[in-house]
């Protein structure tokens, strides 16, 4: 018999998760991504099962229930920006643990078949439960419940040896891993970003990590917290002489931007938000996917916005992230001005011509509901 927590040596996706989507990007292919050969972006992390309950008056009080009409399902946690770099066409990898229960299942099958994420590197471990997170949204504000059990297995074990990749991404709330820092010694460049910290002492040994890392995106009350500083340009400006290029994200405002002698900024895409839930992922996604394209620093902030300001208009977790066919039918839309659309000129080039003209009718979104 084998026991809780053992690791299934197998990266062969699971029988039975009911998923059957069908990939929601179909314009992905070759020629959309920018490597040649090998990973676009490799990461790793933990994968949790969100589950997001949408149109709620409120928390329902002790002995009641509310019932809604709302509810959606999607990979959750590293999950998010996996999706996200995919989407775009980025070659992506994900290292992570699935538990081997009907969740897990699922996520495994949306991730590999429907999103296109390489999880070669990935394990289902018996007798595991896939962490959970519940999320109630009301007011444009939301709760949230997890549940999750402990593994055995250090998440960064998952990863003996990195794959070739042209870019990783990490989280700076810990050291960098082992992984990270011979991926890069091997030429990947080091994207990094970090969570709020809870205790709210800001460390300032944190940013010491960023000697190992060559692109850090904080959004803007992180990165004056960790640089005792009052406004977000004057943390640029800290944090600039730390690390070779830097992203502060300033939410409805846009972001800001150094590298080396070179400022940028740029404004947010002028929508309406519904859901702000993992927008920096996307936002993230949209800046790696502009570096690799080389493009100049304002370029690559405009393009960040524009995918991230795309995936607040949806109420679907991971799932709202765009494709290259959101993005063609949102030019084509008329939602915004022309004025504002010709800032994101740049863009049309470098959108699969099979996409461009097809009306926003065109656009297939996926089903982010578990069946």
């Amino acid at each position: 018999m084998t026991a809780p927590g053992t690791p299934l040596e197998t990266s062969a996706p699971p029988s039975g998760s009911g998923a059957g989507t069908p990939d929601p990007c179909g314009e992905r292919g070759p020629g959309v991504g920018t490597g040649r050969g090998g990973l676009d972006v490799f990461l790793a992390g933990q994968v949790f099962m969100d589950m997001i309950f949408t149109g709620l008056p409120g928390l329902p009080p002790p002995g009641t229930e509310l019932v809604t009409d709302g509810l959606g399902s999607a990979p959750g946690g590293i999950a998010n920006i996996a999706v996200a770099m995919s989407r775009l066409g980025l070659r992506t990898g994900l290292a992570a643990a699935f538990g081997d229960d009907m969740f897990g299942a699922y996520l495994w099958r949306t991730l590999a078949e429907q999103e296109a994420v390489d999880l070669s590197s990935s394990l289902r471990v018996r007798g595991w439960p896939t962490p959970v997170t519940v999320s109630l949204a009301y007011d444009a504000d939301r709760s949230m419940v997890t549940y999750t059990r402990p593994l055995d297995l250090p998440a960064d074990s998952l990863v003996a040896e990195p794959p070739p990749a042209r870019t990783c991404f990490v989280d700076i709330d810990r050291p960098v891993p082992q992984w990270a820092l011979a991926a890069r010694a091997n030429g990947s460049l080091v994207f990094a970003d970090l969570g709020w910290d809870p205790t709210e002492t800001w460390s300032s040994h944190v940013l010491d990590r960023l000697d190992d890392v060559d692109v850090f995106l904080p959004n803007a009350v992180e990165a004056m917290a960790y640089t005792r500083t009052s406004t977000p340009e004057a943390a640029l400006d800290v944090l600039a002489g730390r690390v070779g290029t830097v992203v502060v994200k300033l939410g409805s405002a846009g972001a800001i931007a150094a590298s080396g002698t070179e400022r940028a900024a740029a404004s947010a895409l002028p929508v309406r938000a519904l859901d702000p839930t993992g927008a920096g992922d996307v936002f993230a996604a949209g800046f790696v996917f502009a570096t690799l394209k080389d493009w100049p620093l304002e370029q690559r902030l405009r393009f960040a916005n524009l995918v991230a300001g795309l995936s607040v208009r949806h109420h679907s977790g991971s799932l709202g992230a765009p494709c290259w066919g959101e993005i063609a039918a949102f030019g084509e839309s008329g939602e915004v001005p022309a004025e504002d659309l010709e800032k994101y000129a740049f863009v049309v080039p470098h959108i699969p011509e099979a996409e461009i003209g097809r009306g926003p009718d065109s656009v297939t979104r996926a089903e982010p509901t578990l069946r």
